[in-house]
């Protein structure tokens, strides 16, 4: 990510630190219940009624729950290559959260290199450049020995 500034693709969704990267949710104040993206309305548990969350940072580590390719350009905020390049994607369990979060793999990780289980972590790698900024998005990328 040398060279130019770097730009968080989606603004407040993660943080733009390198070497520890961490998604931001939010938690609900009254039951403790976690959210990604964050959100402000009301807590979705169903048995509470508070509207108060607090912005946290998430786990930066988890094991895959599911994964698969993207055979088809994802949509907006994603900047598909043309021609649009395969690439994988995995559903992450959190470590402590228990949140699932969908998010690429990080590039030359492909569904063949994964499996259900796999500890991976989150990592930050460039979605595109324009001629001010590289774009930044979180990433998930696989831990040595991290099959489970």
């Amino acid at each position: 990510m040398a060279g130019k500034p770097i730009k968080a693709a989606v603004e407040g969704w993660f943080t733009l630190d390198e070497k520890n990267p961490k998604l931001l949710g939010n938690q609900c104040v009254s039951c403790g219940t976690y959210y990604f993206p964050q959100h402000s309305n009301y807590c979705r548990n169903p048995d509470c009624e508070s509207e108060e969350f607090k912005t946290i940072e998430l786990s930066s580590k988890g094991h895959i729950w599911s994964y698969s390719n993207a055979e088809y350009a994802p949509p907006e905020p994603f900047v598909a290559s043309d021609p649009h390049e395969v690439f994988a994607v995995a559903a992450v369990e959190l470590e402590k959260e228990k949140l699932i979060i969908l998010g690429q793999m990080v590039k030359g990780v492909t569904v063949d290199d994964v499996s259900i289980g796999t500890e991976v972590e989150l990592t930050l790698e460039t979605l595109f450049e324009d001629e001010e900024h590289n774009h930044i998005v979180w990433k998930w990328k696989p831990l040595a020995g991290g099959a489970a």
